[in-house]
């Protein structure tokens, strides 16, 4: 997916664009800067999930049962996507591969290795997308193409590709500062909960 050139060509709708450029500024360099919290509260209600969000960030720092029946309802309806969609027989295995991923990116988020779940999560979405858009999702205008069915399911698959960026800048996290890839890695899982 193309992370790089969708502030060039303006692909993102006006009433989007500040909350996307709060998140991930358009020139902050690889390994810059880690997104602000309050700057993925923003984008969560650009996208749709603001509520949802907001109730749920404070939970991972309790580990209570409504965390846990939350990432419970987020594999539930990702494993139900994948499994829904439609697949050439040659990529079956990838479809069953994808599955088997969820299970340790959930693992990653209880133990609260946000690190490595931001990788994780960075993979995951770069194979749904495949599985849903097929060869599209490879393309260089993959995202605007995304932005031409939805607006909003555009602003997710924007954000998606910045999550490659981000892997970059979460090497130099430390540990106290992980609060800030939490809340970014909450924004996708909220949406896909909500999908």
């Amino acid at each position: 997916m193309d992370s790089g050139s969708i502030f060039n060509n303006n692909a993102i709708p006006a009433e989007y664009r500040k909350a996307a450029e709060k998140l991930f500024p358009a020139n902050a360099a690889p390994g810059n800067k880690n997104p602000e919290i309050k700057a993925a509260e923003d984008f969560a209600f650009s996208l749709g999930i603001g509520t949802e969000y907001k109730r749920l960030f404070s939970l991972i720092k309790a580990h209570g049962r409504e965390m846990n029946e939350f990432m419970n309802q987020f594999q539930n309806n990702l494993d139900l996507l994948i499994q829904k969609t439609w697949v050439e027989k040659a990529d079956e295995t990838r479809k069953e591969k994808l599955l088997s991923e969820i299970p340790g990116f959930i693992s990653d988020i209880e133990k609260r290795n946000f690190k490595n779940a931001l990788d994780q999560f960075a993979l995951i979405l770069n194979e749904l997308a495949y599985l849903l858009f097929g060869a599209q999702s490879t393309r260089e205008d993959f995202t605007e193409y995304t932005f031409r069915i939805d607006e909003q399911m555009g602003l997710f698959w924007w954000y998606s590709a910045q999550l490659t960026r981000l892997k970059e800048a979460a090497k130099e996290v430390k540990k106290q500062d992980d609060e800030s890839l939490w809340a970014v890695l909450l924004i996708g899982i909220c949406y896909l909960t909500n999908f």
